[in-house]
């Protein structure tokens, strides 16, 4: 027997209003303004999506003038993960410099300047903070967007980045639940499982999470990871264990008593598309206590929309998803679209435009084999550049040469990859590089070091052929320092280039900094 809905017209608007969709473009398409005039009420918006503030202002303006209670969702975690200054790089550092300050006034501040910029283009909800605990040295997708591996310092810095956004009308969406830290395996690949036991859970990966929920945060992002402590059959965006079970039920039964709105990572990463399907992925979110579907990153047209919005139409139709989860969801998030209405524009907080640098100076980790020259000619940068994962992209410069050449002109660099090492061979990489540098000083720039053998063995080739090279770390700074000079950056962020190549040139940070 079909289930009794209320009317075709205010289910099609739920389904609608349940999804956060992206497009292509820095102009808001046709498709997406007559979507928004029948439902939608949030809008994703991607690296692709921006090219300077006022453009992404005047995007924003032009959205509201089709719905004024909108949702402008970003990705803008500052630090290697970057949207709003995709092409530059940040001004802010990441998680993992915040957390090596471990100063929460710091990071507060940090959070409620890059909220500022965002309610200053029209964004009130950003898919940040990271609470993930770094738990796993060798995870491939979160390391420097991790506060740290210290459940306790991570938690502190959450709830102080939640309360930083928000204070700019930012509303936070605290990510990715139950905690990804403990992966070996990227979501936008394929399915991580992780293993540990329900104690182990609520003693380490949660802990952030509650804060973030005592904090006040607006919104939880599901991470696309299997748990079989929770969950032997779903993952955690598909289990009603985790979400219905875990993140909302209240303290008094294990829970963290959440009852903001539950967003999904994005589903058309492999580790929910190529298992269930993206519509079958969006039913089952849903009905396992999602509110809002993520999607486009990778689909950004209407077809998607369409595909997403009819499937969850049938599925209540067919009595897969049942109406009133649908309506609660929807009411959720037309919920949080009123109360950031247009972000309090202007009426945020007063500017602070050096604070990112900052923090990045302050992060910096100096470890010297002996005295160390500071550099005062032009030198030569060899830039051990691995596969930047999705969730960085490959849009965003990284590395120290352009800062370095900034303060010493005549600077030139060299990118090695692995694919040129397995080429021609580390011995002919490093004896390139030496020919190259022709007797200039050297300077080493690797990332995630102890994640890459091929990277560590350049680098060790190259230290024992060059001992006076120095060595810039911008991933986590696992293995142990190397070179005549060794920099830990704790991100590959624009300001942390900056801070790194002062530290080079023996800039010296001001008093009070």
């Amino acid at each position: 027997m079909t289930p009794l809905v209320r009317s075709a017209g205010t289910l099609t608007r739920d389904a609608l209003a349940v999804l956060q969709p992206g497009f292509t473009g820095t102009t808001a398409p046709d498709w997406l303004l007559r979507r928004l005039g029948e439902g939608l009420v949030s809008v994703g918006l991607f690296g692709r999506n921006v090219a300077d503030p006022p453009q992404l202002a005047a995007l924003t303006a032009r959205l509201r003038a089709e719905r004024e209670e909108l949702i402008v969702a970003i990705d803008e975690e500052g630090g290697d993960v970057t949207r709003l200054e995709v092409r530059g790089g940040s001004s802010f550092p990441g998680n993992h410099a915040l957390g090596a300050v471990d100063d929460t006034a710091l990071t507060r501040g940090v959070a409620r300047e890059l909220g500022r910029r965002l309610a200053d283009c029209g964004i009130n909800l950003n898919w940040a903070p990271s609470a993930d605990v770094n738990s796993n040295p060798g995870n491939p997708v979160i390391g420097v967007r991790s506060f740290g591996a210290d459940p306790q310092l991570v938690a502190r810095h959450t709830a102080a980045y939640v309360e930083g956004l928000q204070s700019a009308g930012v509303a936070a969406c605290t990510k990715h639940f139950p905690g990804h830290g403990d992966t070996a395996v990227d979501s936008h690949h394929d399915l991580p499982h992780i293993a540990a036991d329900l104690p182990t859970l609520q003693e380490r990966e949660l802990v952030p999470f509650r804060a973030a929920v005592a904090a006040g945060t607006r919104a939880v992002m599901s991470a696309h990871i299997l748990l079989p402590a929770l969950d032997g059959e779903h993952p955690a965006t598909l289990s009603p264990a985790a979400l219905h079970g875990l993140l909302r039920a209240p303290a008094t039964e294990g829970g963290l008593g959440f009852d903001g709105l539950i967003v999904t990572d994005g589903l058309e990463m492999q580790a929910i598309s190529a298992t269930y399907g993206i519509e079958r992925g969006s039913v089952l979110a849903l009905a396992a206590g999602a509110d809002a579907i993520c999607v486009g990153g990778g689909l950004a047209d209407e077809d998607i929309v369409l595909r997403l919005r009819d499937a969850l139409v049938r599925a209540v139709r067919d009595g897969e998803l049942p109406e009133q989860r649908l309506a609660d969801a929807a009411a959720r998030v037309r919920a949080l679209a009123g109360r950031t209405r247009s972000a309090d524009v202007g009426e945020g907080p007063a500017p602070a435009p050096g604070i990112g640098l900052t923090a990045a100076r302050r992060a910096l980790r100096l470890t010297a084999a002996g005295p160390y020259a500071p550099l005062a000619e032009p030198a030569y940068v060899a830039a051990f550049t691995p596969l930047a994962n999705i969730a960085v992209g490959d849009e965003t410069p990284w590395g120290v040469a352009a800062e370095l050449t900034r303060l010493l002109p005549g600077t030139e660099t060299a990118t090695c990859t692995r694919d040129a090492a397995a080429a021609a061979g580390t011995a002919a990489l490093v004896d390139g590089l030496l020919t190259a540098a022709a007797g200039r000083r050297l300077v080493a720039v690797v990332r995630d070091v102890h994640r890459h053998p091929w990277m560590a063995d350049a680098l060790r080739s190259l230290l024992a052929a060059r001992p006076d090279t120095a060595v810039v770390e911008m991933g986590v700074p696992q293995a142990p320092p190397q070179g005549a000079l060794h920099i830990a950056t704790h991100g590959a962020a624009r300001v942390c280039a900056q801070a790194a190549a002062e530290a080079l040139t023996g800039w010296r940070q001001p008093p009070g900094e």
